[in-house]
């Protein structure tokens, strides 16, 4: 591999780790879809630039690889829903936290799953019933965990 290409990859692979952290931190320790997602984004890259895009086309276009299926965040929902349902109880300085943990939850999992999600969901009108169910979720385990309120 060429050293501009390495550049590349590194380039790719930073900025998915980057998104994947903030948006995605379940698929933090997925090297795998890592790398090959940031390897196929090059490929992309590479060919747009072959066929003579400008670098901003061709970044564009790998790009459209580079985030295909990671729109839409369950992470981000349910950070989502502890700000605007749970602010009295929960600082918006733990939400974050509190959500990289309920994601791991299994009556949670269980929620998500029952929607299709893609990178358009949050645009959809089952959107607002993932929400309230969600919401419902958290209040439930809130509640049987005796969770302290702030």
């Amino acid at each position: 591999m060429k050293t501009n290409e390495k550049r590349e990859l590194s380039y790719f692979q930073s900025l998915l780790g980057k998104y994947i952290s903030e948006h995605h931190p379940e698929l933090s320790n997925d090297k795998a879809f890592l790398s090959s997602r940031a390897d196929e984004a090059l490929n992309v890259y590479a060919n747009a630039i072959t066929i003579g895009l400008s670098d901003l086309e061709a970044e564009e276009a790998a790009n459209e690889v580079l985030y295909n299926g990671l729109h839409f965040s369950k992470y981000d929902t349910i950070v989502e829903v502890l700000w605007n349902e749970f602010a009295e109880n929960i600082p918006q300085s733990l939400a974050e936290r509190l959500a990289a943990i309920l994601l791991g939850n299994t009556a949670i999992q269980k929620t998500f799953a029952k929607y299709k999600l893609d990178d358009d969901f949050d645009g959809k009108p089952e959107y607002d019933e993932l929400y309230t169910e969600l919401t419902g979720c958290i209040q439930i385990i809130i509640e049987r965990n005796e969770l302290p309120v702030f």
